[in-house]
């Protein structure tokens, strides 16, 4: 098992997919970036002017001591009020179809431009062997 380890290491694959989760992680910040200060705010706008990443039901009782708004997402949150925070997760879904749309992008390119040199490979390869069949046929 150590060696097929050392033989997974040595392929680079670790290292393929360290700098593929750092450009996920990239990704995902724009994304969020993209989310929360372009689309939500003028989603939330076209829908009355609130911010739709704090739309929620709450499904208990507010402590005694919670001295907040009783309309504050993140301030009920933290204390502890049980929320169905929809507004959140509408956000969240949306941010996912996004940031898969993106990675459709850039998969499909890729495996054009990788269509494309195989193309070329195969090409190549059939050229070199006219060649090779057209000097025989001349000796």
């Amino acid at each position: 098992m150590l060696s097929e380890f050392r033989a997974f290491i040595a392929r680079g694959n670790v290292l393929d997919l360290a700098v593929a989760v750092i450009i996920g992680a990239a990704f995902a910040a724009i994304v969020s970036s993209l989310t929360d200060d372009l689309i939500m705010p003028v989603l939330g706008r076209v829908l009355g002017g609130l911010d739709f990443s704090s739309y929620f039901v709450r499904l208990g009782e507010i402590p005694a001591n919670y001295a907040g708004s009783p309309t504050d997402y993140a301030a009920l949150k933290k204390a502890g009020v049980p929320l169905l925070g929809y507004g959140a997760f509408v956000t969240a879904v949306i941010k996912f179809l996004i940031l898969a749309f993106i990675i459709f992008l850039l998969v499909k390119a890729a495996n054009r431009m990788i269509g494309r040199r195989e193309e070329a490979d195969a090409t190549a390869e059939e050229i070199l062997l006219l060649r090779e069949i057209r000097d025989s046929l001349r000796r």
